[in-house]
């Protein structure tokens, strides 16, 4: 199901409608740095509390080795969203081995996006450890790469009760390096080039590496959470008509999935200049936490 959002009328009615409990939250929030354990590592991270928070995250990486992502969770903090956002394995502060480069076996094969989910499970579970609230929703939120290890974090963790996916594929490991691979980093590939012939591309090509595909879709119908897809029209890692093309095939099986694309946008939905995708995670975000005021998140 494709929600419109691009009109800033909608957007202020949405704002209007939403109860005064979710907008009043005051800007100021604490930062904790802390440190957990996830197979046998230590990982570090920072955890954000506004004075009054709703709804809580936990920020997954993408590909590359990325430290914790504090202006997104700056932004979501300022919502009042409580975050949890930490160095990836074996970046910044945390331990353990990054698995590069960021095309490869090693860094997409399934042994690599397990432990990368077991990681964001057990900072659920530490953040829970530090909110406030006890009772209130804890989801996941993610970028690119995040599209297959979130599905697999949630398919195994009854806490999380909802996830928000910028850029994430919904096609497997294999099909998502055939695009790549086909479009070869050229950022005027869609200039000169079809959907059709695109998707024929990432399901026939040839694979250049031989290993086993993860399929987010194994983990997507063990999942009955509310999840959000935000998509750039022009990305050029992920064939994004493919991936909402099997987005609603698992809606029509019931799912409560929902996606968002923007025409001008590349693969970097969640870092753009444009903060569209970002305000409409955040909106998203806060109807689901009113709308679980009356019928809890569940799975």
């Amino acid at each position: 199901m494709k929600i419109n959002f691009f009109s800033n009328v909608y957007i202020w009615l949405l704002l209007i409608a939403l109860p005064e409990m979710v907008f009043s939250q005051s800007a100021d929030f604490t930062i904790q740095d802390v440190k957990f354990e996830s197979q046998g590592i230590t990982l570090a991270g920072s955890i954000l509390q506004p004075k009054k928070p709703f709804v809580a995250v936990v920020i997954v990486h993408g590909s590359d080795p990325v430290k914790r992502e504090m202006e997104s969770a700056k932004r979501l903090a300022k919502e009042g969203i409580a975050v949890f956002t930490y160095d990836k394995r074996g970046v910044g502060e945390s331990g353990g081995v990054y698995a590069g480069p960021s095309v490869g076996t090693n860094n997409i094969d399934t042994a690599n996006l397990t432990l990368l989910a077991q990681d964001a499970n057990a900072a659920v579970k530490t953040f829970q450890t530090y909110l406030k609230d006890k009772k209130i929703p804890i989801g996941l939120v993610g970028f690119s790469q995040a599209g297959w290890i979130i599905p697999m974090a949630a398919s195994k963790n009854p806490q999380i009760k909802f996830m928000v996916l910028f850029s994430g594929p919904t096609i497997t490991t294999l099909e998502q390096l055939r695009f790549q691979f086909y479009t070869n980093g050229n950022n005027s590939f869609w200039e000169n080039h079809t959907e059709a012939d695109a998707i024929e591309h990432t399901r026939n090509d040839p694979d250049k590496y031989q290993f086993a595909a993860t399929d987010p879709k194994t983990y997507l119908n063990m999942l009955s959470i509310p999840g959000l897809w935000l998509f750039g029209e022009k990305d050029i890692q992920i064939p994004v008509k493919l991936c909402i093309e099997q987005l609603n095939t698992l809606t029509t099986q019931g799912k409560p999935f929902e996606y968002v694309s923007f025409p001008k946008l590349g693969h970097n939905t969640s870092s753009s200049n444009d903060t569209a995708p970002l305000d409409t995670a955040v909106h998203w975000i806060q109807q689901k936490a009113l709308n679980s005021k009356k019928s809890k998140f569940s799975k």
